[in-house]
Formats: structure tokens, C-alpha cells, sequence
């Protein structure tokens, strides 16, 4: 096999606490499987109370509660039947708009949809190279929103209402506080946060009308606690946070429509142009518990979402689901797991290759060639 940068590697470079994680799913921690354990010391001749059957048989039921209260609480979320599953996803029918949607998570997640027949507009500033007849690019500063508005407009008028929105675009600019410009603040507040109020108020009214439609929006884990370097960004992704719990309870309560769902994506370091200049620690130990993400992972969570058609909330890798807890912890846990991830150096080289500005000029070639993600 061959890395990112041409570099060959193990077998066992896959293999991290992801994978454990999805094999115990389907072994040790199934309701499935751990039924047949007391099943099994019963056959060999185990009576009750026999300390080996009460403990396992406890672990099956205490397995089967924690997927129970799981598996209950998202069918409360979403206001579902205890008997009957919600109707099967059309993806013909769908019209997808994605943000940001020319290169990167939002390029795979387009063409991946547009194979399924999907009709798929793509809103960015750089065209889409795809040979898939059936996405339409609109060229859109999707953090303006006067171009957001016109845009709408002709998509509705030439391709229909959008069934789903995808906001997927993003920026870095990796500074030091005091170091960013005020335009270097003002692109990522309008591209990271304000381009979600933008579109949603372009796109969101037709699915209310409907009560039907499903709203994605793509986080990060640096919207949950704080990183150096990162001021901006992870106060864009705290707002973006924020705006998606808002916004459900709004589509629930005020508007009455809870048809239209709503999917939050938080997730670590993806392997794109945006973040491959970010230096992290190269420890086996590390890349074991806190893996990178390819850009597939996050298609295959984001597609499966729309499947679903469930308003929920995706953690990935493994480690995401703990962030939300980072904080809470004592001042020196909390310290010793900034320490440990080695976050507040990770942006110390970083090189703003996407997103740049004109009076940036163009990323330093040195950057782009030796960062071929």
C-alpha cells in the first residue's frame, strides 16, 4: 500500500482503536452474541445460582439495557413508532445542495451521491472536476449573503426545491490570536458559521413547508474545547454547535416541523488538503487511540445518516465521543489531555493551502508538494 505521500506502509498502520472498537461492537458488547454465553455454561451443566451464570447473565442484560436505553432514546429523538420504521429513502427524488462541495469531503461526498442517481448542486467559489452528469456547479461565496440568496433563487427555479443540505465548507487560518487580521477573522466566521445561517435561511423554509428534508452540518471537535492557533476556528465551530441544538428545538417547538432532520458531524482531524500541513505526533500509541479520518469514513457516516433519516448526532473517530467530557474534568486532568494531545503545538507549521485569499497569493509551493493529500 502507499501513504498519502508515497510512503509504503503496514498492515497494521489500519489497525487502531476504531477497529477494536467496531469488532467488540459485534462481539463482546452484542446483546447477540453475549446471550449464548450463559446459554453455554447452562449446556455444560451450570445451575443457577452459579456465580458463572449470574455473571454472565447479568453482563447480557446489562449489555442489552445500554443498547436498549441507546437504541430508545434516538427513536424518542425522532419521534418514531416502536413497531414500524420510517418509509424507505428515495434518493431519486432527492435534490442534495453541498457547500463547499469543488474538493475534499464535500467533492467525495458529490460524486459519491451523484453514482446513486442523486441530483447534486455543488455551491463554491472553484468549479467541480467530476465527469457525473447529474451534479450542477453554482458558483457561490457562500458566505455572502446576497450571492447565497441569488443562487437560490435559480436552483429552484431551474432544479426544484433542495430536499437536503449539506454545509461542508470550511477554513483555516492557523495564527496566533493576535497575529489574525481582521480579514483573516471576519472569512472564517462567514465561511465556518455565518454561511449556515445563510443557507439554512435560503433552504429551510420549502422543507419546513413540507415538514421534510434533512439538514448536515460538518463540526469538529475543535468546537468543543480549545486549541492553540485556533482561536477563530474553534469559536466558529462552538457557534456552528450551538446553532444546530438551536435549531432542532426550534423545528421541533416553534416551527412544528420535525420531519425535517437535522445531523451533526463531529469529527477529528480528516486527512485533506485543508488540514495536511497540521503536525501530530507520530507515536504508534497515539495514532492507535487518536486516528486520522479519510475522507470516505465521513461520506459513508454522512450517506448512511441520510438512509436513516434520523436527527442525530455522529462522533467520529472513537475518541469524539469523549470530547464533550474534556472539560469537566479536574484543571490538572484537563491540562495533562491538552498535553497528551499535543494540540497547542499541532499548528506551529501549519500553511494555509485552501481558502486563500487573493492578497494571499498562492500557497508556498514547497507546502503543496510536500502535503499531497
Amino acid at each position: 500500500m502507499e501513504g498519502p505521500v508515497g510512503d509504503a506502509t503496514l498492515v497494521f498502520d489500519n489497525f487502531d482503536i476504531d477497529l477494536l472498537v467496531k469488532v467488540l461492537v459485534h462481539t463482546a458488547f452484542s446483546p447477540f452474541f453475549t446471550f449464548f454465553i450463559p446459554v453455554f455454561y447452562y449446556f455444560q451443566g451450570a445451575r443457577w445460582p452459579n456465580p458463572i451464570l449470574v455473571v454472565s447473565s447479568g453482563y447480557y442484560v446489562a449489555i442489552s439495557a445500554f443498547w436498549l436505553v441507546k437504541w430508545y432514546s434516538r427513536l424518542f429523538r425522532n419521534q418514531g413508532s416502536l413497531l414500524f420504521g420510517p418509509p424507505r429513502f428515495d434518493w431519486g427524488e432527492q435534490i442534495v445542495v453541498i457547500t463547499g462541495g469543488s474538493s475534499g469531503i464535500g467533492g467525495l461526498i458529490a460524486n459519491t451521491l451523484a453514482v446513486r442517481n442523486v441530483t447534486v448542486v455543488v455551491l463554491d467559489i472553484d468549479p467541480i472536476e467530476t465527469e457525473n452528469y447529474n451534479i450542477a456547479y453554482y458558483k457561490c461565496d457562500v458566505s455572502k449573503w446576497e450571492e447565497v440568496q441569488a443562487v437560490a433563487k435559480k436552483i429552484q427555479e431551474e432544479l426544484g426545491h433542495p430536499t437536503v443540505l449539506i454545509n461542508n465548507a470550511g477554513v483555516v487560518q492557523g495564527k496566533l490570536l493576535v497575529d489574525l487580521t481582521p480579514e483573516d477573522i471576519q472569512q472564517t466566521l462567514s465561511v465556518n458559521t455565518l454561511a449556515h445561517f445563510w443557507t439554512l435561511k435560503a433552504f429551510l423554509p420549502e422543507m419546513i413547508k413540507q415538514n421534510k428534508g434533512h439538514v448536515i452540518h460538518m463540526a469538529s471537535v475543535a468546537g468543543m474545547v480549545g486549541m492553540a492557533r485556533m482561536t477563530d476556528y474553534c469559536a466558529s465551530k462552538a457557534a456552528l454547535i450551538s446553532l444546530h441544538e438551536s435549531l432542532r428545538y426550534e423545528l421541533d417547538h416553534q416551527y412544528r416541523a420535525p420531519g425535517v432532520r437535522t445531523t451533526l458531524v463531529v469529527s477529528g482531524r480528516v486527512l485533506t488538503r485543508m488540514f495536511s500541513t497540521v503536525r501530530l505526533s507520530q507515536n504508534w500509541l497515539f495514532k492507535f487511540f487518536v486516528p486520522n479520518l479519510p475522507p470516505i469514513a465521513i461520506t459513508k457516516a454522512v450517506i448512511a445518516a441520510l438512509d436513516e433519516q434520523h436527527s442525530r448526532t455522529i462522533y467520529l473517530p472513537f475518541y469524539a465521543n469523549f470530547v464533550p467530557f474534556v472539560p469537566l474534568l479536574p484543571s490538572f486532568l484537563r491540562d495533562f489531555s491538552q498535553w497528551l494531545s499535543g494540540c497547542d503545538h499541532a499548528m506551529e507549521d501549519f500553511v494555509k493551502l485552501s481558502g486563500r485569499r487573493p492578497e494571499e497569493g498562492p500557497a508556498p509551493k514547497a507546502a503543496v508538494l510536500s502535503k499531497a493529500y
